[in-house]
């Protein structure tokens, strides 16, 4: 990050953890005299309709009133992805403000993004979980899972099975592995559907289609509060907001639930 000049102009990025501060519902855009942001810590990382983007050192004692970055998911994916890119990189230099090898202070380096001990030279990057996320298709029906998190008395939302991937694990293992654990199903078929950061704090999902091959539900009951099959032509669940790479998956199956129904009648 560099030391603001009283001309620098641009939007404006300051989060808190996930969370960022909008004005009027728009991110703060001007120049930063005018704004009282001389001689803050700010790096440009973007653009925003086509003006520099920055984003601004969390400041310790703040009195912004900030929103979650999750309220935002309806945003076209390009910004929703730019502002995620803001909130990890907050969260990785508020993190790795000490070196993880010998404990000495870092800084910044100028060439990329990255920090290195002043002490031993160590140089840390952004660190970036893979995490899978796969939608499980049964003819014309979908598994869709109520995780614990999302329990509510009135049933909460149901979403596709996710998890984390595991060192010396490939994608494909990692989706075989989570399905099974979570809900004792053997599937097939997998083939990768897309991708989509999520910074809460510092995922990338990386999302599969798969197909059921064999077994009964049998419940992970430390992660999943129920789980079931839903026919695509019956009443869904409560189902994840839009924006999301779960939503796309859900909706991308379910159309292929109907294909696969229309094609039985012909």
């Amino acid at each position: 990050m560099k030391t603001l000049h009283p001309n620098d102009f641009g939007y404006w990025l300051f989060t808190q953890g996930s969370n960022l501060y909008l004005l009027n519902n728009e991110l703060p855009c001007g120049m930063a005299k005018t704004l009282g942001m001389e001689g803050l810590q700010a790096m440009q990382i973007g653009e925003w309709k086509n003006h520099p983007l920055w984003l601004v050192a969390e400041q310790e004692s703040d009195e912004r009133e900030y929103v979650s970055l999750r309220g935002l998911l309806s945003l076209p994916e390009d910004e929703f992805h730019v502002l995620s890119r803001g909130v990890e990189i907050n969260h990785f230099l508020k993190t790795h403000k000490f070196c993880g090898k010998c404990g000495h202070k870092t800084q910044q380096t100028q060439e990329e993004l990255a920090v290195q001990c002043t002490h031993c030279g160590y140089r840390t990057y952004p660190v970036i979980c893979p995490s899978i996320i796969v939608a499980v298709r049964r003819g014309h029906e979908i598994l869709l899972a109520n995780h614990k998190r999302h329990y509510h008395p009135n049933g909460g939302m149901y979403t596709t099975l996710a998890g984390f991937v595991e060192v010396g694990e490939t994608f494909e293992q990692a989706v075989r592995r989570e399905v099974f654990e979570e809900t004792g199903i053997l599937i097939k078929n997998i083939r990768y559907f897309g991708s989509q950061p999520w910074a809460f704090p510092n995922s990338q999902m990386v999302g599969f289609l798969a197909d059921y091959e064999r077994g009964e539900i049998t419940l992970q009951e430390s992660e999943i509060h129920d789980a079931q099959w839903f026919s695509y032509d019956q009443p869904l669940p409560e189902l994840p907001p839009t924006g999301t790479i779960a939503h796309k998956l859900i909706h991308t199956t379910l159309e292929l639930c109907r294909a696969e129904d229309n094609q039985k009648e012909i």
